[in-house]
């Protein structure tokens, strides 16, 4: 089967496209042909092994797993012999462990781990991003806070992955959101129901007013500068660990009415991840809440794909296309972003 493999460290150019030895299921295990997976910030973390000290987990001179990716959508073509929750055939999206990588054709996921029936509402390219952005984002706005209608939260990164999904779910949880992001994301960022935008490229949005949540979803702000934006028994919430952050969440959990809080929300227990995936799909249901896919790759443009992800520009998800049957070009967007909020 092919598979995106890096041997190395480095920048998109270790990227590769191989001919690998197709997975075997074990028994407690399913075969999934994957149809989509996303590429995320994350990823292209791990395709270059900084921070360093990840490569506690990932390997500290290589990578312990030469092929990349986590998120996932497909169709199971093959289950082990003591599998009894799925069968041939089921549509499933969900999350591979860190030792197996999901940009390839097929991949083999544990019938414990987090997988779940792919709705039929949901595409593959809408289903396979859930696990990062959306799922993450509802972690730390419905777990680690409990938004109230009264609240504010301001969200920087608006625009990406996680943004994206944070500002939806702000506002279905009744609460007001204002967001940060580039002049050329404001009409997008509008289009998905902030209450209020600020151009971080004209203002600083830590002199903007007082927030009771700050989610800085890309790690480019600090509690230390968004100390005094917050109220007085505010939040500052990251998804980026640094050294830094551990020390003042140690330090604000005994000492300081403002927190901050980090969770690694991937490393959950898979039943606390599926409970967040069956509140997230009701969600969707109700039609406040959509997949945003910017563009979608194939297998022989993901040098490209980790180019565009490292410009720190782009919008909603990033899907890669692992069948040849679902391939599109990566240079006119999947979709209509706003289609969803006419």
């Amino acid at each position: 089967m092919k598979a995106i493999v890096r041997e190395n460290y480095g920048g998109p150019e270790v990227l590769q496209v191989k001919e690998i030895s197709k997975p075997v299921p074990k028994k407690n295990e399913v075969l999934v042909k994957v149809y989509a997976a996303s590429i995320t910030k994350a990823e292209t973390m791990m395709r270059t092994g900084k921070p360093y000290f990840g490569r506690l987990i990932t390997g500290l001179f290589k990578p312990k797993s030469k092929v990349i990716g986590a998120c996932f959508s497909g169709i199971i073509e093959a289950v082990g012999s003591e599998v009894t929750k799925f069968h041939k055939h089921d549509m499933v999206f969900g999350e591979a462990d860190m030792n197996t990588g999901t940009n390839a054709e097929y991949v083999c996921v544990r019938e414990d781990g987090m997988i779940t029936i792919k709705p039929s509402f949901l595409s593959f390219e809408e289903a396979a991003p859930i696990f990062d952005g959306a799922i993450t984002s509802m972690n730390f706005l419905s777990e680690m806070v409990q938004l109230r209608t009264e609240q504010k939260v301001l969200i920087n990164g608006a625009a990406g992955s996680l943004g994206s999904a944070a500002i939806q779910l702000v506002k279905y949880f009744g609460a007001e959101v204002s967001a940060v992001c580039s002049s050329q994301n404001i009409e997008f960022v509008k289009s998905l129901g902030a209450d209020h935008i600020i151009d971080y490229t004209k203002k600083d949005f830590t002199k903007s007013g007082r927030y009771d949540v700050i989610y800085d979803t890309i790690g480019s702000s600090s509690f230390t500068k968004c100390k005094n934006a917050l109220t007085n028994n505010g939040i500052y919430l990251t998804p980026v660990l640094k050294f830094r952050t551990l020390m003042q969440m140690l330090f604000t959990s005994k000492f300081s009415s403002k927190k901050v809080k980090f969770s690694a929300t991937g490393m959950l227990p898979v039943p606390k991840l599926q409970a967040m995936a069956d509140q997230l799909l009701k969600i969707y249901e109700t039609g406040q809440f959509r997949t945003i896919v910017n563009k979608k790759y194939t297998m022989d443009e993901i040098v490209e794909a980790h180019k565009y992800v490292d410009g720190g520009h782009k919008k909603g998800n990033i899907v890669l296309s692992t069948q040849m049957e679902s391939k599109q070009t990566a240079n006119t967007p999947f979709v209509n972003m706003n289609h969803y909020f006419k």
